[in-house]
This record gives C-alpha cells, structure tokens and sequence, in this order.
C-alpha cells in the first residue's frame, strides 16, 4: 500500500524520465486534486496510506501527464482571476497573460454602467465571465467559431453565476454581421501563433490544445487585421479596442489600429516585461 509520500516521489522520478518539467509540482497537484486538499497539506499528511481507488486514479493520472497531456485538462479547472473555470481539450488553457488584459480593461472603466461589449474568440470563457463578474449591468456579446468551446463557457458562465449577463454565440468572426455604433468595447484574444511559429511549440500545446484557437494558419495577424477594421464600423464614437498579443507583436498590431485611424493606442507589459495588451480608441 503505498503512503503519500511513497506516491508522490515514485510520481517525480516518473515524470522526470518522461521529461516533464516542475515532475515534483506536478505530481504534488494531481494527489492534492485526487485527496481533495491543498497541495502543501499533503506534507502534513505523508504517512497516509491511499486507497485502492485513490491508487488507481493517481496512477492513470500520472500516466496521462507522462504523456504530456496538460496538467489542467487532466484535473479538469484552473483558478483563474480568483474564479474556478473549467476546461477540456475543446478550448485554450489559460495563461496568466489574460490577467493584464483583464485588469487593464476594469480599471479603465469599472465606474461606467450598462455598457455593451463585444468579446471575439470565447474559449473557455474567462474574458466574458470576469467581466460579467466585475462590472456593473454589463451587456456582453461572446463569439467563437468552436460549438464545444461554446458549451464550455456556457457551463463556467452558469458555475459563477454570470449566465445572465452573457450571450454567447456560435459564430465565425468572418461572418458576423453586427449593427453600426453597437458596441462601447471590443475585445479579443485572438489566435495569433504564426504556422511557423506553431511547429515549434511544446508537446503540451500542439498535441493537446485546440490548434484552430491557437494559430491563425498565417503570419498571426489574421484576426486583428479584420477585427480592427470591423471595430471601426461596431464601435461607438470613442469606443475601446482590446487586445491581447504575442511576443513581438505589438507594434505590427499597433501599426494595423494606426491604419485604422484608432487614436489613444498604448501598450501594456506583462510580468516578463513584454508588451501583452494593445489598447485604442475610435
């Protein structure tokens, strides 16, 4: 019968064979996730035996992390801007990135009522659910071109009690039709790896992750060329763009809203320093 503690080191040396980084971390959040408690609380409690079905679900657990299936489709949620959202294989992991975009967009305007937004790209639907969650009265329009994504954001939408405020749509982007002047925000985290980018990326991303939310099978700046020039039409009079970008892509992404006569534009950096959120004004 094995302990925790016997668990969770014979885990590490597994999932460092299979070349798996933070083995230790990873093996340490799948037990707690399984034991239904804290990570650290699984020091309190090394001598613990497991059960045979605590055992067996660890074991095929492990198993499906050494084969770089992500850690947070395996356990099913992330904790993300303090809500739990959960997530499969039909949509994006989120990254900690969105955060500032987040941030960035309830401050500005976390004091205005009833405003109409228009979200591009739903996933998981964190960027719509946290802005239902924070700001007041907000009328949110959601897109996605991925039914599965839809149906998950629907779930995470009804789990944190925003369901109301939120329409979410089974729509392409490209064949959206939405009224002049509809919007006071426009927001979108986009798929903008570049096909050759995409090649390059981790196991974890290109084998498990949607590729369709990942890489807009171009130089990556597919959807922010045609976002932007249909922002201009959607927005109100001084209306806001958001969007989040790759690495290096900030001033290709500030030039296109430039194109489009979109004023105010700045840059904001992520924790890494990296220019992440592109912001301007109709």
């Amino acid at each position: 019968m094995l302990t925790v503690l016997d668990a969770v080191q014979k885990s590490t040396e597994y999932l460092e064979k299979k070349g798996i980084e933070s083995a230790r971390l990873n093996a340490e959040l799948l037990l707690a996730e399984i034991l239904n408690c804290k990570r650290l609380d699984l020091y309190l409690r090394f001598e613990k035996p497991l059960s045979d079905e605590e055992t067996n679900k660890y074991r095929e657990w492990i198993a499906r992390r050494g084969k770089y299936e992500p850690l947070q489709y395996i356990i099913g949620h992330v904790e993300f801007y303090a809500l739990k959202i959960n997530v499969n294989s039909s949509v994006l992991i989120p990254r900690q990135e969105t955060e500032i975009l987040l941030e960035t967009i309830i401050e500005q305007i976390k004091n205005r009522n009833g405003l109409k937004i228009l979200d591009v790209g739903t996933g998981s639907g964190i960027i719509p659910v946290v802005l239902a969650k924070h700001l007041i009265d907000a009328q949110i329009i959601s897109i996605d071109v991925s039914s599965d994504a839809i149906n998950v954001a629907q779930n995470n939408a009804l789990m944190n009690e925003v369901e109301s405020k939120i329409n979410f749509l089974h729509r392409d982007i490209f064949e959206a039709d939405f009224e002049p002047d509809m919007f006071d925000i426009i927001v979108s985290n986009p798929p903008y790896v570049s096909s050759e980018e995409y090649i390059s990326l981790q196991k974890e991303i290109t084998e498990f992750e949607p590729r369709i939310a990942l890489t807009d099978e171009g130089d990556g700046y597919k959807y922010y060329k045609f976002i932007t020039e249909k922002a201009k039409l959607w927005l109100k009079e001084n209306g806001k763009l958001y969007f989040e970008v790759g690495k290096d892509q900030s001033n290709k992404v500030i030039e296109i809203m430039n194109a489009n006569e979109f004023r105010n534009i700045a840059a904001l950096k992520d924790y890494l320093n990296i220019e992440r959120v592109i912001k301007g004004e109709k």
